[in-house]
């Protein structure tokens, strides 16, 4: 049991790490830019697909998350400086509409550029082995997908606290016009600050292709996790969004894995499998209530923290 606990929990981590990825190049356009953004699961899934093709023609991996990295870099410029720019002084309902639509239209373009079929991004084989930790083997790649989520995190960090791209950042999500006048382009920083939430969703994209399949429409289901993430750690704040996604990443875990056998002991075999994982998968959207509930700006007051 002791080694199943630890392996999950390990597993929760990895999926948290994958979700502060997303949540926080998210958390940044929504909280610094007002700007709501559905379409962030659509750049997730095109960084999928652009690792898996560049590994397709190269089989490197490492030119694969060079690939999504650049791919989605260059694909957020295009969407801020065509869609998303005109929509900054429209209304939030405008934004998920036009996101919306841009959800759609990308599930559509996946299926005619790459197909229906599912696309596979294989583990690269220096990291298909195990690692020995806690007196467990873990999966070497899943253990690096935490490592460079951590890394992620602490780059976050120091971008928006110890630069002076992070300083522009903060001023600018406080008072744009002042910052504006002091001769800074807040546009060309709107389309750079859009294209690293783009960068971290490509990044959370090529990291995710090996342990899932490869298809459109992927974005959709981690978006609304991404967005309970967000909600729980505080619009706007990185350092939430990192605590948050792991809180939710273990407690969705734990939830799945465990859940079922503890109801078993209280019901019966047959109700407990079919109601363990119905109710494993609404612990998090109870967790996200309960903090609504108790602290409604989230775990973390917004801002770039």
């Amino acid at each position: 049991m002791t080694t199943l606990l630890l392996s999950q929990l390990l597993n929760g981590v990895q999926y948290g790490i994958l979700l502060f990825l997303l949540a926080a190049g998210l958390t940044l356009v929504f909280g610094i830019m007002s700007f709501v953004n559905l379409a962030h699961g659509s750049l997730y899934m095109m960084g999928a697909y652009f690792a898996a093709t560049a590994y397709n023609h190269t089989n490197s991996f490492l030119l694969a998350v060079v690939a999504a990295l650049a791919g989605c870099v260059i694909l957020g410029i295009i969407l801020e400086r065509t869609a998303v720019s005109r929509l900054y002084s429209r209304d939030h309902l405008d934004h998920v509409l036009v996101t919306f639509g841009l959800v759609l239209f990308f599930n559509e373009l996946a299926q005619i550029i790459w197909g229906t079929q599912p696309y596979f991004l294989p583990v690269p084989s220096w990291l298909d082995q195990t690692v020995s930790l806690f007196g467990i083997t873990y999966p070497a790649y899943r253990f690096a997908i935490i490592v460079v989520g951590l890394l992620a995190a602490v780059g976050s960090y120091l971008l928006i606290h110890k630069t002076r791209l992070g300083m522009l950042i903060r001023a600018g999500s406080v008072n744009p016009a002042i910052v504006g006048a002091l001769g800074i382009n807040i546009k060309m920083l709107n389309a750079l600050l859009f294209a690293i939430g783009a960068a971290l969703a490509g990044l959370a994209g090529v990291m995710a292709g090996p342990i899932l399949s490869v298809q459109s429409g992927m974005g959709e289901p981690v978006l609304i996790t991404t967005l309970v993430v967000i909600v729980i750690g505080g619009i706007g704040s990185v350092s939430g969004a990192f605590y948050a996604a792991l809180i939710v990443g273990i407690a969705d875990t734990l939830g799945r894995a465990f859940l079922p056998m503890l109801l078993r002991e209280v019901m019966a075999r047959d109700i407990a499998n079919a109601a363990g994982p119905a109710i494993a998968s609404m612990l998090i959207y109870v967790l996200m209530a309960v903090v609504l509930a108790i602290r409604p700006q989230g775990l973390f007051v917004g801002g770039a923290k």
